[in-house]
């Protein structure tokens, strides 16, 4: 028999019986010689039989994990769709968590496989993936953007709505082999998907945080968010926000030569402008992915105009705000009007002889959203209080805390600045078909 059949007979073997999974792991990753450990793992046994059919998938989560995960990045070693997605929801997190390598291997795998069948495939045994693996979906881990990134492949946006509703608020780099980079993609592509669905609000939130990460540099990819976080802004309220104050200072003097600084810089009320900017730079619209999102933006400067109006006027004619925001049919003027005042952007009333009257909108508040930000305030206090625990049981933090209020002295515990670095990502749509911002 072939040395590798053999060897991984012997894998097996050791895989069934051994209790020892620290010991397992260390086999199956430095047991082996490393220019050949792959194509050891991604062959059948002695016999000829599939390895997968005889390991229990949850049992020996471990040793299934390194050799499913070879399997599924090898030429010649295929693997069944219902056996992967059985393993991705029933493997045990705990003998995962032991090899965060090969879980991302694993799931590059999954979209290996997906691709030489249907991407749409793929969403499902990541999900499972990235649900089970981390200790709850507050933990970054590689498996993050990659979920991502096959929900706009295969133009499954809203399959990635569970998982964007959970922020990011940890990090261990014992769980996952996160580089600085998966945080900002992740982020860039969740901005991605809640600007297809059009939901700006939780979009722009995303978008800002990609921009705001802190680095040495600021990253390509930061720039490309950048150029969204404005076009989503500009969307959803009309017009931009300044940067928080911990934003690298040299993105906004990098933005401020791009056409989109143009574009702002004419938004809402220079329609003419506008349209000129589009279609003297719509190839690099294009080029950029943000072609739907700047459409989006021209075709809503008349709401943003006319809402200006109302900060100044108490009452205008039909016609008169016809003129304003550069609409030419009265009766369009009216449809947007009545857009408005439905959506809650604007308080008014239309008379017959076409005078509009405009108002400052009541106050209103369901029972529902009331009770909504009751509940995240105490989330958001019972969080505190865990961190202040947490904070309390440091020896370090209480001997600084007793030895500043010894002296009378004022002690802020200010982290060193680590150096961070940030890869170039050039392309930032590359990600997204432009035909979803439409």
């Amino acid at each position: 028999m072939a040395p590798d059949s053999l060897s991984l007979d012997r894998i097996l073997h050791e895989i069934t019986t051994t209790n020892n999974l620290q010991a397992l792991n260390h086999t199956l990753k430095n047991g082996l010689p490393k220019e050949s450990r792959e194509t050891i793992l991604s062959s059948p046994l002695a016999g000829g039989q599939d390895p997968l059919a005889i390991l229990d998938l949850r049992q020996n989560t471990l040793g299934v994990l390194y050799i499913m995960s070879a399997r599924l990045n090898a030429t010649n070693a295929p693997v069944a769709l219902d056996m992967v997605l059985s393993f991705c929801q029933t493997f045990l997190p705990e003998q995962a968590r032991l090899a965060p390598e090969r879980v991302t291997l694993l799931a590059k795998g999954i979209v290996r496989l997906a691709s030489m069948h249907t991407m749409s495939w793929a969403v499902t045994p990541l999900y499972h993936l990235l649900n089970r693996y981390p200790h709850n979906l507050s933990y970054l881990t590689t498996i993050h953007p990659i979920f991502l990134q096959t929900c706009l492949v295969a133009n499954q946006p809203t399959a990635a709505l569970p998982i964007l509703a959970t922020p990011i608020a940890n990090i261990s780099t014992t769980l996952s082999d996160l580089t600085y980079n998966d945080n900002l993609i992740y982020h860039y592509l969740g901005g991605i998907i809640l600007a297809v669905l059009k939901r700006w609000a939780d979009a722009e939130e995303y978008f800002e945080i990609c921009v705001t990460a802190p680095g040495a540099v600021p990253a390509a990819l930061q720039l490309e968010a950048m150029k969204k976080l404005r076009l989503v802004q500009l969307i959803s309220r009309g017009e931009v926000s300044p940067l928080p104050k911990y934003a690298h200072t040299a993105l906004p003097r990098i933005f401020k030569n791009s056409i989109y600084h143009d574009l702002i810089s004419a938004y809402p009320q220079n329609s003419e402008r506008l349209c000129a900017l589009l279609e003297k730079e719509k190839q690099t619209f294009s080029s950029d992915k943000n072609l739907g999102l700047v459409t989006q933006a021209i075709d809503r400067a008349p709401r943003w105009t006319l809402k200006k109006l109302t900060a100044t006027y108490v009452t205008l004619g039909l016609a008169d705000i016809a003129r304003s925001v550069g609409i030419q049919s009265e009766d369009e003027v009216r449809a947007l009007l009545l857009s408005m005042i439905e959506t809650g952007d604007i308080s008014a009333q239309i008379s017959a002889s076409g005078t509009v009257t405009f108002s400052d909108p009541p106050p209103e508040f369901t029972r529902e959203e009331v009770d909504a930000v009751l509940l995240s305030a105490q989330t958001q206090s019972a969080h505190l209080e865990a961190l202040e625990r947490e904070m309390a049981r440091s020896k370090d933090f209480m001997s600084k805390a007793i030895k500043a209020q010894d002296s009378g002295a004022s002690w802020s515990a200010g982290m060193p600045e680590d150096e961070m670095y940030a890869h170039a990502m050039g392309g930032g749509g590359a990600w997204a078909d432009e035909q979803m911002f439409a």
